[in-house]
């Protein structure tokens, strides 16, 4: 489905909207639950990665497919790799067939786990047989997507002698990695992580617990870019966030000052307001590129709005990008060139210049990509756009267009 959208004759208005559950949170708790039956979750995310990766956990089926998410092919890998006796077949979309997960294999195997290849070396569809699994020293590079590494986190708990991971190179995304072991520690679980080791103990039962999640911080960027975008006194309240958040896209509140959004909290929610305060998120500087190392999920949100502000941007921090549901990175670069901008891309960052024009109803590919399209989504503020597979964004904002028109009604 094609979206054509046009918002250049409205203006925002005082819209309040209740965002889904992370799906951060919501995956990694769900995963968690299936070792303590008395953990109950409220405000789970109703995205379709999340959606996917319940549907995995409750099936007796051999055969899982998996879809294009993402986080549920690598914490499913490693949870159906320790349950004694059950067989499965781990697969997903063409584009997931095209993600690696070596890195996640090979650590599981080094522990004891029986994986394999089906077709392409390093890539899914696996066959994993489950098997109890005793050894508990593991090591995994912390330059990848952070999510191989939370993968085994999630697991460690259940093991019988628990699991100490050492973490080689550089850390990517340690804020997820970081929301990983709170939510362990708010089961009673013991960890430590210490420079470049974590240790996660065993713990066979837990007191009755419930979380309730908080909305996706994720999910909040598109509403900031739409608030930066908007005219100087524009407001949107969104629901429900809290100050102190273990998701790390919660930096949106400090970046989009930059482009003159302020937040204020009020008990659970935010409001944003535009204000007339914007500069560059490098101040222009070419020296000091923002580095969005524990935050990449924001580039394509933070991208599109420079471009629509006429402003130059230059992030790095970006080397996950590439292996994310499209090359992220090619896909910002083809579609914001459409626009009009001029930007270059490296394995790691993006350069983009300032620009005075938005070309007219551009058709935007998204490259079954969901925050392709909600990322561009905002510029119909600017100029109308036509946003190709529109249906995309259900993978994590099942009613994002529903409350995209509400920020105009």
């Amino acid at each position: 489905m094609n979206l054509p959208l046009d918002y250049t004759d409205t203006q925002i208005g005082n819209a309040e909207i209740t965002i889904s559950g992370s799906k951060s949170e919501s995956n990694r708790l769900l995963i968690l639950q299936q070792w303590y039956a008395n953990l109950q979750l409220d405000n789970v995310s109703d995205s379709d990665d999340t959606k996917h990766l319940t549907q995995a956990l409750n099936t007796k089926d051999a055969l899982i497919d998996i879809g294009h998410a993402g986080t549920a092919m690598r914490f499913l890998t490693a949870y159906f790799s320790v349950l004694d006796g059950r067989e499965v077949v781990l697969t997903g979309s063409e584009r997931m067939q095209n993600r690696p997960i070596k890195v996640l294999v090979e650590s599981l195997r080094s522990l004891g786990a029986d994986i394999e290849y089906i077709d392409k070396e390093g890539y899914p569809p696996l066959r994993i047989k489950g098997k109890k699994i005793t050894q508990h020293k593991v090591n995994i590079n912390g330059n990848i997507s952070s999510q191989y590494i939370s993968a085994l986190l999630l697991i460690a708990p259940s093991l019988e002698n628990g699991l100490e991971i050492e973490l080689l190179e550089e850390i990517t995304s340690r804020p997820y990695l970081e929301m990983t072991l709170t939510l362990l520690n708010k089961l009673g679980i013991s960890t430590t992580f210490t420079g470049n080791q974590i240790k996660i103990n065993p713990k066979k039962e837990i007191e009755d617990k419930t979380i309730v999640i908080e909305s996706d911080w994720s999910s909040a960027s598109y509403f900031y870019s739409l608030v930066a975008l908007s005219e100087v006194g524009s407001t949107i309240k969104l629901s429900s966030y809290r100050k102190e958040s273990l998701q790390g896209d919660s930096c949106l509140v400090e970046i989009y000052k930059r482009f003159g959004v302020k937040t204020v909290f009020i008990e659970n929610s935010i409001i944003l307001t535009k204000t007339n305060v914007i500069q560059s998120p490098d101040n222009n500087r070419d020296d000091e590129p923002l580095n969005l190392k524990n935050a990449p999920d924001l580039a394509q949100t933070i991208a599109v709005t420079c471009f629509g502000l006429g402003l130059a941007c230059n992030l790095t921090g970006l080397h996950t990008l590439k292996i994310k549901e499209t090359d992220r990175l090619v896909a910002l670069q083809n579609e914001l060139q459409k626009l009009g901008a001029t930007i270059e891309i490296t394995d790691n960052s993006l350069h983009l210049k300032s620009a005075t024009t938005i070309q007219k109803n551009c058709t935007i590919q998204t490259y079954n990509d969901h925050r392709m399209a909600m990322a561009f989504a905002p510029l119909a503020i600017k100029v109308p756009i036509i946003i190709e597979d529109a249906e995309v964004v259900t993978k994590s904002y099942t009613g994002f267009w529903e409350d995209l028109e509400m920020c105009f009604s």
